[in-house]
């Protein structure tokens, strides 16, 4: 089966137009050309679809009106599939009843309690619109809670927040105050003694530990409850970031599949299906510094005028509905499985298992490329971005979700076996060879690159004007 574009041949190269347009219009009108970093051009190679027009399922079409099977799926945010139908009848039948109102509405206490029933240890929760609201939330209780200024991130893990306390800590840090920026230390995952170290360096100053239960690698056997106990006995708290582990690990909940409760979590991204809705969930004596009910000072946490919209909290709604009587994370895991075992033997076929490797649960894997001496590469990254959306496959990451059948998850097999055959060559004859502009970049660099904004040429493979700019 030959599942190339059909947008995209040798005799129609260039078929990005109308993506190439809105692109000169897009840097114009904002800051990078896109309003998340991890959807920008220099996350993608020249020849990419640069907007999406819709989706249906697990496809979605350009503006150019090309079709392709994804895998970023909007950021793991939709794990059901794009228009899933369940969650667009519920928020579409809210929406013509008002979205927001000067009181309460009544589905701001039941989307509470059932999204507290999947939480262990949780007793109150709180709705806003993204994961960083939420994870600064959590920062802010823990601080006012412990009385302490101190907060430690595992360093590991890439990204935490948008705000100060977070991205302080990361090399795109510009705009930090130095003095914010020292209140937050870093700790490695699976490594019980760089926290105990820190615990030891800023002896009653750790208000909390943020980390997410599971990422590329499991926690290790008792280290996350061992963690849990490390800050308990040092007077903090541990907050369990699962904006990515909530609705994809089994249970939907990797506290609930790894047996730990932490103080403090966050839940998003698959909550909505792709609409925006995140919360902060804890334990009662925690959250209610942010309510009425105690004699301390008050603590001013997620008071949103759009947080609790009811469209989203009717689209959180049936998306649990969805997860309590379908077997969606079930199916998450199997067709990751189905996929993991196809790339893997084309991998074998092509000599290309020390260069392309898979890492994660198999309901969230990403992928490395690696160069001809077995170190990641994005020139490579960027190689196979660019033949797999040749074969009419967009997949930044390789998330699956519960509308990826079997003939998709088979057909993206033999789309990645056909870039692989690409790879092969260019770790033979150098990348620059087969690769069409520059290569990609990393989100966190303290130095903006530049990218091409206008609409990407094809060069003719092989010529001089084909090298990385």
């Amino acid at each position: 089966m030959n599942i190339r574009s059909r947008f995209f041949s040798e005799e129609n190269p260039d078929n990005f137009a109308r993506s190439g347009e809105l692109r000169l219009r897009a840097r114009a009108a904002i800051p990078g050309g896109a309003h998340t970093y991890a959807k920008g051009d220099d996350q993608y190679p020249l020849l990419a679809p640069g907007f999406i027009s819709r989706g249906l399922g697990c496809h979605v079409w350009d503006v150019d009106g090309n079709e392709f099977i994804e895998y970023g799926m909007g950021l793991r945010a939709v794990s059901l599939g794009h228009g899933f139908p369940a969650v667009v009848k519920a928020a579409v039948e809210q929406l013509s009843r008002g979205t927001n109102f000067t009181r309460p509405s009544a589905l701001e206490v039941g989307c509470a309690e059932r999204l507290i029933e999947l939480v262990p240890g949780a007793d109150m929760a709180k709705f806003t619109k993204d994961g960083s609201t939420a994870t600064t939330a959590a920062i802010r209780l823990a601080r006012a809670y412990t009385g302490r200024d101190m907060i430690a991130l595992c360093s590991d893990q890439p990204f935490f927040s948008y705000d100060d306390w977070a991205i302080g800590a990361t090399p795109m840090n510009a705009g930090v105050p130095q003095a914010v920026a020292q209140l937050t230390q870093g700790f490695r995952y699976n490594d019980l003694s760089s926290a105990e170290a820190l615990f030891a360096q800023h002896p009653g100053r750790v208000a909390a530990l943020i980390l997410e239960a599971e990422r590329e690698v499991p926690p290790a056997p008792g280290y996350l409850a061992t963690l849990r106990e490390l800050c308990h006995r040092n007077g903090a708290l541990l907050i369990m970031d699962e904006m990515i582990t909530g609705f994809r690990w089994p249970e939907c909940s990797a506290q609930r599949h790894h047996g730990v409760e932490a103080d403090l979590s966050t839940f998003g991204k698959a909550m909505g299906n792709g609409i925006a809705i995140s919360a902060l969930l804890g334990r009662r004596e925690i959250m209610e510094l942010g309510g009425l009910d105690h004699d301390r000072d008050r603590v001013f946490l997620l008071s949103t005028t759009h947080g609790a919209e009811t469209h989203a909290l009717a689209a959180a709604l049936a998306v649990m509905n969805t997860y309590r009587d379908e077997p969606v994370i079930e199916t998450l895991h199997r067709q990751g499985s189905r996929l993991k075992a196809g790339i893997e033997s084309s991998a074998q076929r092509h000599g290309l298992a020390r260069h392309f490797k898979l890492v994660g649960r198999t309901s969230n894997m990403v992928y490395a490329c690696c160069d001809r001496d077995g170190v990641p590469s994005q020139t490579f990254r960027t190689l196979f971005l660019q033949e797999t959306i040749r074969r009419g496959v967009l997949a930044p990451s390789l998330v699956t979700s519960y509308s990826h059948s079997n003939d998709d998850i088979d057909r993206t097999i033999e789309a990645i076996d056909g870039a692989f055959a690409v790879y092969q060559k260019a770790l033979e004859d150098g990348p620059e060879a087969h690769l069409i502009g520059r290569p990609v970049a990393p989100v966190f660099r303290r130095r903006a690159t530049s990218t091409s904004a206008g609409t990407p040429r094809a060069k003719v493979r092989g010529s001089s004007e084909a090298k990385a700019s």
